[in-house]
């Protein structure tokens, strides 16, 4: 399991440029004019991650697999979308397949650059996203909840949908119906308004690494914790060094992290997800399960007839495995623990699942 991000945004925010550098790519076209992007490009990026490599270096593996999460550059939206301009009915069907939305906007100046708008705000940008999202969440709630379609729901869903469908015809997000109901639920919905969403504010290089006024309006309005700063053009430069020679390229412009890293970790936090690991001779692997999974679901993310035959967890913590070099020295030390399937796995867990014939 890895999870899907959609980049979108209205045109000329630096979309293109964005999804090329967090891909090392240059498979999305970058021209300066609108909707140069009409089908989305998708591009599946390595999770870097210091513990696996180590892991996997003590382990001697031959391979080393990284869990992965696959960016999708989707083609700019404009006011109006929901009702079919632009390229809108193409763009929200492409939003509707992934796990969360990456709103990139605008925050820089430039002449050279058009802007579809008469001046660059990033707050009334984001708000037209919005806005488009929410109109689309309408009508598609509109048509579910006719006589002949509403057959096909559980009481539930009809319930859930109908509060949804007062919520925004009132003006408002349904964002608060997220704790009231199921996870499950919300994810059948497939409402595009309560998608997981980061914010990124695309800056010029100068405004590195601490933003300026147009992010800062940002913040103000969609508070901190979902408000990322990336300048596109550097992150492009900087994934396109070697690896040894982007930490020097780094340090000489004040960034701590990348926009990647940055990225991988708002994700991680706003859907809620966490990394456990397998290791031995052939591979050591990476992979990624919601927070509080049992080790049954873990189990059944490797494979399905692990989960149907399993036994126990064989469990010793990242820390454990690094300090006693592996498996075997851990169970002598007392550190490797036998779990049953009710285990909640913790981020950062080396497990070996014990599987009947």
């Amino acid at each position: 399991m890895g999870f899907k991000c959609g980049i979108v945004g209205l045109p000329n925010v630096g979309k293109s440029t964005l999804f090329n550098a967090l891909t090392t790519s240059k498979k999305a076209q970058a021209e300066n004019f609108p909707f140069c992007t009409i089908d989305p490009n998708v591009g599946i990026v390595s999770v870097p991650d210091e513990r696996l490599n180590k892991i996997s270096e003590i382990s001697k593996s031959i391979k080393t697999i990284n869990a992965a999460i696959t960016f999708v550059d989707i083609a700019g939206l404009v006011k109006g979308a929901s009702k079919g301009e632009g390229l809108g009915n193409k763009f929200l069907s492409h939003v509707r397949e992934v796990d969360t939305i990456i709103h990139l906007t605008r925050c820089f100046d430039s002449e050279k650059i058009q802007n579809v708008n008469k001046d660059v705000d990033p707050v009334r940008d984001l708000e037209i996203i919005e806005t488009e999202i929410l109109l689309s969440d309408l009508e598609s709630l509109q048509k579910r909840l006719e006589k002949n379609n509403k057959k096909k729901l559980s009481s539930e869903e009809i319930i859930f949908m109908e509060e949804c469908l007062n919520l925004i015809s009132n003006g408002k997000k349904p964002e608060e119906l997220k704790k009231k109901y199921s996870k499950v639920l919300v994810q059948k919905s497939a409402l595009l308004s309560l998608k997981p969403r980061i914010i990124v504010c695309n800056v010029d290089e100068k405004s590195l690494p601490n933003g300026n006024k147009y992010s800062e309006a940002c913040k103000k309005k969609f508070s901190d914790e979902n408000v990322i700063i990336v300048c596109a053009d550097i992150e492009d430069q900087i994934m396109g060094l070697q690896i040894k020679d982007r930490k020097d390229f780094m340090l000489e412009s004040g960034i701590k992290s990348t926009g990647l890293d940055n990225l991988i970790k708002t994700g991680y936090r706003t859907l809620g997800l966490s990394t456990f690991f397998t290791s031995g001779p052939e591979e050591s692997r990476a992979w990624t399960i919601e927070k509080n999974s049992k080790a049954l679901d873990a189990a059944a993310v490797i494979h399905t007839d692990f989960k149907k035959k399993f036994i126990r967890a064989e469990t010793v913590t990242h820390e454990d495995f690094v300090k006693y070099k592996g498996f075997n020295e851990c169970k002598n030390v007392g550190k490797l623990r036998l779990e049953g399937k009710d285990y909640t796995v913790n981020d950062g867990d080396v497990m070996y699942f014990r599987v009947g014939s």
